[in-house]
């Protein structure tokens, strides 16, 4: 495109000229209902999702601006540069901590829609990743902006985006990611360049020493996990639903943060979910060991697929953790040559039976009635699914051997026709 002197027109300036208004306003009207209910000006059905915010959330805020991590408390079990996340509201000192808190979880939700629709702007992207994140998000319901997942997804996003172009800040966004909440590490899955693996490596081992350095019990997280049940929205929770119904024996009750299945055989089914989780690392190590092609998506395809089998097979799948993949999948999908359609769709589809599990049925998931299975049934079945049909396609796309060309197909007709 040129302008009125036949110079170039830059290529920002002519995306501008094509900005897709149908797609602002829906995530316009979806987020301002999304903050609405936030900030109870309409109240959303089932428990309060934000007191995590105004009680969790600032309680910790005001033992970490002390200078030391919550070491009394076993439900903070997030690496330490969480604190940084948990700290953030203070950014805005005019607004109250749980105000302050969803402004910021808002800005962040912003952040990604603004860099799917530059990369789906430009040539052969498109405008599917973003559509799947406006329309993705607001299913979970306000529980998105109530949590610091959204935040921790912008950096993820971020990252991948920059990926094939700049592996270097690739790395140093995986590497702060993971010290957010430990997932965004398997971003690095499906790169090429070892300056990525580099610069994710010293990312983390900087801000870690400083960590270290500056506030007790950066690590304390660790030991806080040890004694991890199994949760009760979990894939292995499933055993125990149907369990109760047999005379099983075991309780629900709030544990290390979680509402979790205490009893009989729950460490058998946890150190299972355990050993599916190696399944899929070991699944991920023979993908990468036999892979032969990587495109522009197989980054972003790599990181969806992992995402999703260490989400699947997780002792635990709070609501929140769809952020990630609804984030990651919309990143697959700004590539046009990506075949993460179905699978992002299923995720999209898990996200709406998310939120009428929680928090609009949570109680009938504590109880395990039938309509608490029906629902875990069907969202940690269309995980499942879309984990195995992603893992196919990122298979299929890079190890196995790739469907011949029309002008391949047709020689080979011709040689069969002459040897006849």
């Amino acid at each position: 495109m040129t302008g009125a002197r036949g110079t170039r027109l830059p290529y920002g300036l002519f995306a501008y000229g094509r900005l897709p208004y149908g797609l602002l306003a829906v995530w316009s009207l979806t987020r301002l209902v999304l903050l609405l209910f936030v900030f109870k000006v309409f109240l959303f059905p089932g428990p309060d999702v934000t007191t995590d915010v105004s009680v969790i959330y600032q309680g910790w805020y005001e033992v970490l601006r002390t200078g030391t991590f919550p070491l009394g408390d076993v439900a903070w079990q997030y690496p330490p540069a969480a604190a940084l996340a948990i700290l953030s509201p203070a950014l805005l000192p005019f607004l109250d901590y749980a105000s302050a808190f969803f402004v910021l979880a808002f800005l962040a939700d912003l952040l990604v829609l603004c860099l799917l629709q530059y990369a789906g702007l430009r040539p052969g992207k498109s405008l599917r990743g973003a559509w799947v994140w406006v329309a993705g998000v607001p299913l979970l319901g306000p529980t998105v902006y109530a949590r610091y997942d959204v935040m921790v997804t912008a950096v993820a996003v971020a990252a991948l985006l920059a990926g094939v172009r700049h592996p270097r800040v690739m790395g140093a966004l995986a590497g702060l990611g993971a010290l957010l909440k430990v997932w965004p590490v398997l971003l690095l899955v499906g790169a090429r360049r070892r300056s990525a693996w580099a610069s994710a490596a010293v990312t983390v081992a900087a801000t870690a020493a400083l960590f270290a350095l500056v506030m007790p019990g950066a690590f304390a997280f660790l030991t806080f996990q040890r004694a991890r049940g199994t949760e009760v929205e979990s894939l292995g929770s499933l055993v125990f639903h149907v369990a109760r119904h047999f005379g099983w024996d075991g309780e629900v009750l709030l544990n290390y943060g979680s509402v979790e299945f205490v009893g009989p055989d729950v460490d058998v089914v946890s150190t299972a979910a355990l050993g599916l989780t190696a399944l899929a690392f070991g699944w991920l190590l023979l993908w990468r060991l036999c892979a032969k092609r990587f495109l522009a998506h197989t980054l972003a395809d790599a990181a969806f697929v992992a995402v999703l089998m260490f989400t699947a097979t997780s002792r635990v799948i709070s609501p929140q953790y769809m952020v990630w993949l609804v984030g990651l999948a919309a990143v697959s999908l700004c590539f046009r040559s990506s075949r993460m359609a179905l699978p992002a769709c299923l995720v999209v589809a898990a996200c709406l039976v998310t939120v009428l599990e929680f928090p609009l049925g949570f109680e009938h998931v504590v109880f395990s009635d039938w309509q608490g299975l029906t629902l875990l049934f069907a969202r940690n079945g269309l995980l499942v699914a879309a984990t195995l049909l992603a893992a196919r396609q990122l298979w299929r796309g890079t190890v196995s051997r790739p469907a011949p060309t029309v002008p391949a197909q047709a020689a080979r007709t011709k040689e069969t026709l002459a040897s006849s």
